[in-house]
């Protein structure tokens, strides 16, 4: 990709990882991260920053359905009516996410998650490409729906930058 092209398409996971965790540092906060289909994408480009041990406690890849709800809190009765591709298991994925990633009894500040279907076929009615993410942080719980396209990997990467952004968008910068 040209660096035109880059710019074009936004900012790099490298580049909103760096930015948010520095944004996690200079509030005191925490992040802890539960997965479905990015498979660890996101604690991994979170984790890449130099300096995140001083925000991120962590993640849970829950990639089989029932660990959604033995290790992330997620209603068995949601997930047996919805399946695991649905916005409100994100929504639980990343508030439940904070609580098993507490540290003396301490919850994680920032919960980011996500689940979906990267392909190659439909999981419980739902198409390729979707991809529920969401992020929990002290003032709520803030989610988002994308159709996206492409590969497995394509989707997996795009679903990985999607989560990121959001996290960016549900914490501003600190103020001096």
């Amino acid at each position: 990709m040209t660096p035109a092209a880059r710019d074009a398409a936004g900012p790099s996971v490298e580049s909103s990882a760096d930015e948010l965790v520095g944004r996690l540092i200079a509030r005191g906060w925490s992040v802890a991260v539960a997965e479905s289909l990015t498979g660890g994408l996101v604690v991994s480009s979170l984790v890449s920053v130099p300096g995140a041990s001083a925000a991120v406690r962590g993640g849970i890849v829950a990639y089989a359905t029932p660990l959604k709800h033995t290790l992330l809190g997620v209603d068995a009765a949601l997930l047996a009516a919805e399946g695991a591709v649905h916005p409100d298991v994100a929504r639980q994925m990343a508030a439940g996410v904070r609580e098993a990633a507490a540290v003396d009894g301490e919850a994680a500040d920032v919960g980011i998650a996500t689940t979906g279907v990267a392909g190659p076929t439909p999981q419980d009615g739902r198409a390729v490409g979707t991809v529920h993410i969401a992020v929990a942080t002290p003032d709520g719980i803030r989610g988002a729906s994308l159709a996206l396209t492409g590969t497995r990997t394509q989707i997996r990467a795009e679903a990985t930058a999607a989560a990121l952004a959001l996290a960016l968008a549900c914490i501003p910068p600190a103020t001096s």
